[in-house]
C-alpha cells in the first residue's frame, strides 16, 4: 500500500508552513526564515556548508569530487549549493520534493531489516548527470524548480515515527546534493534509536562521508560501471571516488549493498563486469550483496531497449564465479534470483516476490537448515 504524505496530512498534524524557529532548530538555522528571492538575501531553506574553501580562482565546494568553483550568486553542478557573499550554502535544507513510506526491499536492501518500512525522502538535485537517470524530473533540477514540503530535520524523525517506520531513507535523488539536511536529520534519528539509510551514487569526498557515516546504518551504492571513460561519458563522473566510498563505508561499519545497472550498449560488457566482480572479491566485498538491475529506457536513452534477461543472468553467473555470495537481479518480475540462498547448503533462506517476503528461514542471523551465518542486519 502506498502511504504518500500529502498536503492534507501535513496540515492535519501541523507541519506545513512551520518556520525554523517554531521547529526549535536553533541559531544555526536563522537564515532559513528569510523568504526573499533577492540575491542579497538567502532563500528560506538554506544552511551554511562546512565544506568549502576560498581559492585564488574563487569559492570551491568540497562536498564531492566535482569540487565546483562557484561564482557569486550562482550554483554548483548539483544545482543545490550556491555562493552567497563568498560562502557556500545548501538551498536544499528542509524542503523535500518527494516523501513516501517504502518497503526496505525497494531501496534495494535485501539483508537489512527485512519487511521493515523506510520513511523515504528526497530533495531536488544531483552532483552527477546520468544519461539514464530514472528520477531525472527531480535529480536534474534544483530545489527551486520543484514543489516541496516544509519539513525540517526534527519533523523528519517525528513523521517517520508516526508512520511506524524503522528507518529513514535518503533516496530517489542524491543525498550528497542535500548533504546538510541529510546529516542533521540522520543525527536526530540516530539520537532516538532510529536507523538511517543512504541510497546514493557514492560520489562524495572522504571527510564529509566519514562525518555522516557515523550516523548511517545501511547504504546502497550505485556502482555505475567499472571504467573511468564510461563514468565520464554516461554519468559525468569518475570511478575511483566511488570505489573509495565503498571502502570507507565498509571501514566505518555501515551495512553495504551495491547496485549495478546494466545499460545495453554501455555497461553490458562482460569483461568489464568480470573485472568489477574480481575487484569486489579482492577487496573484501564477497559477502556484500550485489544487485544487477535491469535498465528501462528513460531520460536521454529512450532509444535503447530494456536489458535482455539472459544478459542479466550472465552477469549473475560471472559474479558468483568470482566468489560473491549474494547476487541478485532486479526489475525482472517473477525471477527467483531475488531469493537469498545459503552459501553453504544452498537452501533458500529468504524467498521474495517483488518487495514482499514469502518466507524467511533466517534464525538469529543464521540459516535455519545448516546454521551457517548469513551476512546482514536481521533484527
Amino acid at each position: 500500500m502506498d502511504h504518500k504524505i500529502n498536503k492534507r496530512d501535513f496540515i492535519k498534524y501541523g507541519f506545513l508552513g512551520s518556520c525554523a524557529f517554531a521547529l526549535g532548530i536553533g541559531k544555526a538555522q536563522a537564515f532559513s526564515i528569510i523568504l526573499s528571492e533577492n540575491k542579497e538575501e538567502l532563500w528560506k531553506w538554506s544552511k551554511l556548508s562546512k565544506y568549502y574553501i576560498d581559492t585564488p580562482k574563487g569559492i570551491k565546494c568540497l562536498i564531492c569530487p566535482n569540487e565546483c568553483v562557484i561564482k557569486e550568486g550562482e550554483a554548483g553542478d548539483c544545482k543545490s549549493r550556491i555562493n552567497h557573499q563568498s560562502k557556500i550554502y545548501s538551498i536544499g535544507y528542509g524542503n523535500p520534493c518527494s516523501i513516501n513510506v517504502d518497503p526496505i526491499e525497494k531501496k534495494p536492501l535485501y539483508h537489512f531489516l527485512p519487511e521493515s518500512k523506510a520513511f523515504s525522502l528526497a530533495v531536488a538535485g544531483c552532483n552527477l548527470a546520468c544519461l539514464n537517470c530514472q528520477n531525472w524530473q527531480i535529480s536534474q533540477v534544483g530545489p527551486k524548480e520543484t514543489r516541496n514540503f516544509d519539513l525540517m530535520p526534527p519533523e523528519v524523525y517525528k513523521q517517520a515515527e508516526y508512520y511506524k517506520c524503522q528507518s529513514i531513507a535518503y533516496t530517489y535523488s542524491e543525498p550528497i546534493a542535500f548533504y546538510e539536511y541529510f546529516l542533521d536529520s540522520s543525527k536526530i534519528a540516530h539520537e532516538h534509536g532510529m536507523k538511517n539509510v543512504m541510497v546514493s551514487a557514492g560520489y562524495i569526498n572522504e571527510k564529509p562521508l566519514r562525518e555522516v557515516a557515523k550516523y548511517i546504518d545501511a547504504a546502497n551504492i550505485d556502482l555505475k560501471s567499472f571504467d573511468d571513460e564510461l563514468y565520464a561519458r554516461l554519468n559525468a563522473g569518475k570511478l575511483q571516488p566511488v570505489l573509495d566510498t565503498l571502502k570507507i563505508l565498509k571501514d566505518e561499519g555501515v551495512w553495504l549493498e551495491i547496485t549495478n545497472l546494466i545499460v545495453p550498449e554501455w555497461t553490458d560488457d562482460m569483461g568489464m563486469i568480470k573485472q568489477m566482480c574480481k575487484w569486489l572479491y579482492k577487496n573484501g566485498f564477497d559477502e556484500t550483496p550485489l544487485h544487477f538491475s535491469r535498465f528501462s529506457p528513460l531520460y536521454k536513452l529512450t532509444h535503447l531497449s530494456p536489458t535482455p534477461v539472459n544478459v542479466l543472468n550472465n552477469t549473475r553467473t560471472i559474479a558468483q564465479d568470482a566468489g560473491l555470495k549474494y547476487v541478485y537481479i532486479g526489475n525482472v518480475p517473477g525471477s527467483n534470483s531475488q531469493n537469498t540462498i545459503c552459501p553453504k547448503c544452498k537452501e533458500t533462506v529468504i524467498e521474495r516476490k517483488g518487495f514482499s517476503i514469502l518466507q524467511n528461514n533466517i534464525v538469529n542471523g543464521k540459516c535455519k537448515s545448516c546454521n551457517t551465518p548469513i551476512a546482514g542486519i536481521w533484527n
